[in-house]
């Protein structure tokens, strides 16, 4: 299950009436407009209850839930509000791959700059690199900021404290790529075996 903080109910939810509800509380089951259930509220905070459907655990505004007969309701079906949620991430990865390049800046949690990309590798680990050294994160490790730069989810101070230092002109790969190239190394050492005891037995 995905939580995400998108803006499904701004776009989607018709909003009704900003009167309490006392239906709204963690626990609470939620349905949909054809009676059937879309999800559970898991947490009432800050204005808004998250609903888990089971796929997604998505924030709505609590002004955003009616009242219903048997607990609160909003305007939507689970299979809407997953398929929403579904765009709203695919929408959200594809902005992400985008922006996660190698050289791309990196600014942290708290809109520091921390770095640049150094490589991606093919199991999505990323190695920033800065003067201090380098930092190893998953790609899930990184968002877009309010403003589209890439932004790495940690603080300045976490990304400082968890940084390696690194001696000038040394070779720098993701765990992935260093086995890949070990691998590399013994098929080159083994076919260049190959090739001797072929040419000691044939000559020519």
């Amino acid at each position: 299950m995905k939580f995400a903080k998108l803006a499904v109910a701004a776009v989607a939810l018709a909003a009704t009436p900003a009167l309490a509800n006392d239906q709204v509380v963690a626990g609470a089951t939620v349905s949909g407009p054809e009676g059937n259930a879309v999800g559970t509220i898991v947490a009432v905070e800050n204005g808004q209850a998250i609903i888990d459907t089971g796929k997604h655990k998505v924030p709505l505004a609590v002004d955003m839930y009616g009242e219903g007969e048997t607990g609160p309701t909003i305007t939507v079906t689970k299979a809407q509000l997953d398929s929403m949620m579904d765009a709203q991430l695919a929408e959200a990865s594809a902005k992400l791959d985008a922006a996660l390049v190698v050289d791309a800046a990196v600014v942290s949690a708290d809109g520091q700059p921390v770095g640049t990309v150094y490589t991606i590798d093919t199991e999505d680990m990323v190695i920033v690199k800065n003067d201090a050294g380098i930092i190893t994160l998953t790609r899930d490790s990184f968002t877009l900021s309010p403003v589209g730069a890439l932004m790495a989810r940690y603080s300045a101070a976490d990304i400082a404290a968890n940084t390696t230092p690194v001696a000038e002109g040394a070779e720098i790969l993701t765990p992935a790529q260093a086995r890949a190239k070990a691998a590399g190394t013994a098929a080159g050492a083994g076919a260049t075996a190959g090739d001797d005891a072929v040419s000691a037995t044939n000559p020519n």
